[in-house]
């Protein structure tokens, strides 16, 4: 597995699109909108690839105040999921955002994500709330 930053609008900018789609939006019967889409140029997009270029999984980094950067969009292809390649892009996500200067990770994760959070050192942060329809929880990790 190799994991690696891409830019938007790239071929692997679509793959992520695509796989995306098939994961977190069509379950629920939702579209992506130009406008989301376009409103994901400035952003630090992460895929990690197979041997032969297949794009295994993704997120998207995105920065926010005070030295703090929200993960998400993740998504792992099916084939791959419980197989390490969430684990091992998670911690490529963070190394970066070290990297970059942010020392605060945030996310909203579905409720059937929250055990896997967990195991990565994440705590949750207040209560649950509602998001594209389905249970949320907002979840940190400190960086330092």
């Amino acid at each position: 597995m190799q994991i690696f930053q891409f830019e938007f609008g790239t071929p692997e900018y679509d793959s992520a699109v695509r796989l995306r789609y098939e994961v977190l939006r069509r379950p629920l019967g939702l579209e992506y909108t130009p406008e989301q889409l376009a409103a994901e140029y400035s952003d630090i997009h992460l895929g990690a690839f197979d041997t032969n270029g297949a794009l295994m999984g993704c997120l998207i980094l995105t920065p926010l105040a005070d030295n703090a950067i929200k993960m998400r969009q993740v998504a792992v292809d099916p084939a791959w999921q419980g197989r390490g390649a969430g684990t091992e892009l998670v911690a490529a996500s963070e190394q970066q955002s070290k990297r970059l200067g942010f020392v605060v990770m945030s996310l909203h994760a579905r409720e059937i994500a929250v055990p896997f959070y967990l195991r990565l050192g994440y705590n949750i942060v207040g209560e649950g709330f509602e998001e594209v329809g389905i249970p949320h929880f907002k979840m940190e990790k400190n960086l330092e």
